[in-house]
């Protein structure tokens, strides 16, 4: 029974132990409007209009987003696009992001994209692109897969490049993909998206 006993307790603290480790390595989402720079120190306006203190790393990455056009978008171009299943297989895109040389390989590959309910993302290298009835029709290849993607007239294409953090200016939007509170309710992040010339990262 007192070996049974110690086993639960070691159980139930092992337990306890990985929830503590989960809820520390949560993230949030953040997008808004920068307010305010010192620094690596953000003052940020959120989407729902609440002011955010914004830490970011030593090593963080700045990403500049600006406009950009199927034109492009060449065979060897490494991209992401969120996209609807079309009953023939094939990706409808919601967006389509180009990546810079420097981050060829992020998130390679062929999953569903949370934000979008029953949506896809496919992250891989542009094989060939020509015009299509419903808009230009681009083959995306990734690691063990490959995806064909119709991109229609109006949707979103914008491409990234490495920026630093003179980049951060107040007026800008800008999206963080993962960013972890901290106990003082302040955040922490090591990447940072934001648009130029108008841009709403999304």
């Amino acid at each position: 029974m007192i070996r049974a006993s110690r086993w639960m307790l070691a159980a139930a603290m092992l337990a306890a132990s990985v929830a503590t480790v989960s809820a520390q390595q949560a993230t949030t989402r953040l997008r808004g409007t920068i307010e305010k720079t010192d620094g690596n120190v953000l003052t940020l306006k959120a989407a729902d209009g609440a002011v955010i203190r914004l830490t970011l790393a030593a090593n963080a990455r700045v990403v500049v987003v600006l406009k950009a056009s199927m034109a492009d978008i060449k065979p060897g171009t490494f991209l992401g696009s969120a996209a609807m299943p079309q009953p023939d297989g094939s990706q409808k895109a919601l967006e389509v992001h180009i990546f810079p040389e420097a981050m060829r390989g992020t998130g390679e590959g062929h999953r569903p994209y949370a934000p979008v309910p029953n949506s896809t993302m496919t992250n891989g290298t542009a094989d060939a692109t020509v015009a299509g009835i419903d808009g230009s029709v681009m083959t995306v290849k990734y690691k063990n897969g490959e995806k064909k993607i119709i991109v229609p007239p109006g949707v979103p294409i914008v491409r990234y490049e490495i920026g630093n953090l003179g980049d951060l200016k107040p007026g800008a939007r800008f999206t963080v993909l993962a960013a972890t509170k901290k106990p003082d309710g302040t955040f922490e992040a090591n990447r940072i998206n934001v648009g130029r010339d108008g841009v709403v990262p999304n």
